[in-house]
């Protein structure tokens, strides 16, 4: 397999995370996540067991990504947890637009000049800037990355600066922990 190829097959086993009975999660093996065109958030068409639906892969801060499995998609998949399940995912042709918080689009649009540019940006750009914001820990420093998001965005800057997308450097993002 080769990078930027659209799509890729493997085996797994869906696992539950901590404190969580809502929905499952799967790490997507290395050999598969390195095929994908980028290390950040990005959208794919997966299927577990020929059960299809969209779903927004997430770095895991290895050079990887996992996927977020609802129970609802799990149960119409036939998949069990711990069990060996059949997935495939494809890079969906054009990512789809990000929804936005409320408090970050606010903040965007009182700023006429920040919103102007905002609008000028790639989707997957926005995508990064979302992902900037709401990878906060507290709020304190979300509100601040609102802010500093909304002044560069004013001056004209297009891409959020030394903002490891991938968590592999800062180690920002990780799978979620299973249970014990």
């Amino acid at each position: 397999m080769t990078k930027n190829h659209t799509s890729a097959q493997f085996t797994a086993q869906p696992l539950r995370p901590n404190n969580a009975q809502s929905w499952a999660f799967v790490v997507l093996p290395h050999e598969v996540s390195a095929i994908l065109a980028r290390r950040g958030r990005i959208t794919v068409l997966a299927t577990i067991n020929g059960y299809a639906f969209e779903a927004l892969l997430e770095p895991d801060g290895k050079k990887s990504h996992w996927l977020r499995i609802d129970n609802s998609q799990l149960a119409l998949s036939g998949a069990v947890i711990g069990m060996d399940a059949l997935f495939e995912i494809k890079v969906v042709a054009k990512e789809p637009e990000p929804c936005v918080p409320d408090d970050f689009i606010n903040a965007l649009r009182a700023s006429a000049q920040a919103y102007t540019t905002w609008q000028a940006t790639t989707t997957i750009a926005r995508l990064d800037w979302i992902h900037w914001v709401t990878s906060a820990k507290q709020q304190k420093t979300r509100n601040k990355r609102i802010d500093d998001a909304c002044n560069m965005l004013a001056s004209g800057k297009k891409r959020v600066c030394c903002f490891d997308s991938s968590g592999f450097y800062s180690k920002a993002f990780r799978a979620p922990q299973t249970e014990d």
